[in-house]
């Protein structure tokens, strides 16, 4: 193996390597002073800019972590590398030709070059599966891509290729580069099979009769792949991806960022869709700023990503309108598709940008879009993109019948706590006239109900089911409710009762239990997750990640933290009657709370108008339900 770098050419790769474009592709900067620029961390999350680069002296440094260091540092921190590899990496990108001392060998310790391999691996398979796009087999690839409008300058430009049927030939074909199979199977482009004894079995290509698309990242390295299924008999996904790898992180990866990076930050704007081929025309269309997840939802990791790249600070504006730049989402109008926004909502809070839908004209993406109307049109769907929003207050709203005044006021419930966890103080007021239009209310009723709402979840914008009607509908979070508040803590300790002592739990006083129970949207959406991990009666000892696991990762902390809360009453003896005593508290309050509601409903509507009777009627039933809860 080569020996330790030579010390001069260390120097010439510090030297050479350009500290400030190396940053730029993970950080948008701007200038902070002569000779200065900065940007958010990339290193820690952070809202404020406190990462510093000064070219001129070849260093970084971030006032909020403390991390810093020169151009290697900066590389070996950010692909998580060993010095050995990130000064291979630079060299071969300043061009810098590097010479190894002899002995002192290198070892598994400083890294034995494996990042170095894997990549050269990736890239000799992208020239692979390019160079077999051509061959007979492919050709129903090819029909797929001229289906779909894309030639072969189009294939060109974004790598597609094609992987053969055979069970080995990328393998082999890898082996006879001098890829050894430890190397192989590392780089996530191959599976190893079983044997029917269950011991493990001979390698195998992963993808096989498929099309395939280079997934690269923002340095433009290849570091997986995605392919797309052809053949009826190919009993795989849809869609699949390379594995989680050393080098592919799903969670980190967007398809097309390599591409869009530069006019994402120039412009202050991205465009998020959902596949490989929307990406492509997007940016045969003329939005050279989209790119796609590659096999799992958008999530928190993609989001800061994003608004490194996307830059600012709070109080900086961009040139898009004024704003801080700009996400915008498309999404197919299915139910499938407005769960994506909503999911993107839960999001918000994490961009310093203002956030957009576009859906296009009869649920069409942006790949049949183009196929349709041609590349002006798939221009014109994303600027007539709407407020998130605004599209999450219309679903809110599209659940319930606003021509009748319970359905109004239903509506109101919905919506109210949406925009009441609006971020931006300027724009709340705003959205809450918007809103008594769209319900026909009186603006100063409707900002009553922003106003409580605000109170009661304390900035929280919406709980599941409230937001679109159906209990699967995900729970836009922002500020946590107030922990000093006694509505609040006698709500949390029924869900402390319920996740830590479910055996204590009677069935009829769970039956009691239910979404109107509670008022903060984060307790509403934990009470759904235990609902939907099969309720009380099927809790065991993995009763806690199966809840976890249902209200999603933005929530799944809550529940750690109500599972292991100290309760206050520690007297097995006396568990029983804490139980009951709990959930009877939180019962109580429900009802009266419940009451209230229909009490002002009643002054509202009026003695003698439609309407009238029925509140009475459930006023009625609710006070004798209280009543008997009470004596219980």
């Amino acid at each position: 193996m080569a020996g330790t770098i030579n010390r001069d050419d260390i120097a010439a790769v510090r030297e050479r390597a350009p500290l400030e474009d190396i940053v730029r592709e993970r950080v948008a900067l701007k200038q902070a002073g002569v000779g200065s620029l900065k940007g958010l961390c990339p290193f820690h999350d952070e809202k404020s800019p406190s990462f510093h680069v000064r070219p001129m002296q070849g260093h970084w440094h971030c006032f909020g972590c403390g991390e810093g260091g020169d151009v290697i540092a900066f590389i070996m921190k950010a692909d998580g590398l060993p010095f050995s590899d990130a000064v291979e990496y630079l060299a071969g990108r300043a061009g810098v030709t590097l010479r190894y001392e002899s002995g002192g060998a290198r070892g598994p310790s400083d890294g034995g070059g494996g990042r170095k391999r894997m990549l050269e691996a990736h890239r000799v398979a992208a020239e692979f599966f390019v160079s077999q796009l051509v061959t007979p087999e492919a050709k129903t690839g090819r029909d797929f891509l001229t289906g779909r409008g894309f030639g072969k300058e189009a294939a060109a430009q974004f790598g597609v290729g094609y992987a053969p049927k055979g069970w080995s030939t990328l393998l082999d074909h890898l082996r006879g580069k001098g890829f050894t199979e430890p190397e192989i199977e590392a780089s996530g482009l191959v599976s190893r099979g079983q044997s029917a004894s269950g011991q493990s079995a001979r390698l195998y290509d992963r993808f096989r009769g498929r099309l395939v698309w280079p997934i690269r990242a923002v340095t433009g390295e290849v570091i997986g792949f995605g392919a797309r299924k052809l053949y009826e008999d190919d009993e795989g996904p849809k869609y699949l991806n390379t594995p989680e790898t050393a080098l592919y992180k799903k969670s980190q990866v967007l398809y097309g960022l390599d591409l869009a990076k530069k006019d994402i930050a120039s412009t202050h704007r991205v465009v998020v869709v959902e596949g490989y081929t929307d990406v492509m025309a997007c940016h045969l269309s003329g939005v050279t700023t989209a790119v796609a997840t590659c096999g799992t939802a958008f999530g928190e990791e993609h989001a800061k990503v994003l608004r490194r790249l996307l830059g600012g600070d709070a109080g900086a504006p961009t040139k898009v309108g004024g704003s801080r730049g700009e996400v915008v989402f498309t999404f197919d109008a299915d139910d499938a598709g407005q769960n994506a926004a909503l999911k993107a909502f839960q999001l918000d809070a994490t961009f310093l940008s203002q956030t957009f839908v576009a859906v296009g004209p009869d649920g069409l993406d942006p790949c049949d879009l183009r196929l349709r109307d041609g590349d002006a049109a798939v221009a014109a769907l994303v600027e007539a993109r709407v407020p998130l929003y605004e599209f999450v207050i219309k679903s809110a709203l599209a659940g319930n019948d606003l021509e009748t005044p319970e359905g109004r006021v239903a509506a109101l419930r919905a919506a109210a706590p949406i925009v009441a966890g609006i971020r931006d103080a300027a724009i709340g007021p705003e959205y809450a006239r918007r809103l008594s239009g769209w319900l026909g209310m009186e603006p100063a009723e409707v900002m009553r109900a922003v106003t409580a709402a605000a109170k009661a979840g304390r900035g929280a914008a919406q709980g599941r089911g409230a937001v679109s009607g159906r209990p699967d509908a995900p729970v836009p979070i922002a500020v946590g409710p107030d922990p000093k508040d006694p509505v609040v803590r006698a709500e949390r300790l029924a869900l402390e009762v319920l996740l830590q002592m479910p055996e204590k739990v009677e069935p009829a006083w769970a039956a009691g239990i239910g979404p109107e129970t509670f008022t903060v949207p984060q307790y509403r959406a934990v009470l759904d997750g235990i609902a939907a991990a099969g309720g009380i009666a099927s809790a065991g000892k993995d009763w806690a990640n199966r809840v976890a696991d249902e209200v999603g990762e933005l929530l799944a902390p809550l529940v750690s933290e109500l599972i292991v809360s100290p309760v206050p009453q520690d007297r097995p003896s006396e568990m029983g009657r804490y139980v009951r005593s709990v959930l009877s508290r939180v019962q109580d309050l429900s009802l009266t709370r419940r009451i209230g509601e229909v009490r002002g409903r009643m002054q509202r509507i009026g003695e003698g108008n439609p309407g009238y009777q029925e509140a009475f009627a459930e006023l009625v039933a609710l006070e004798g339900e209280r009543r008997t809860h009470r004596e219980e």
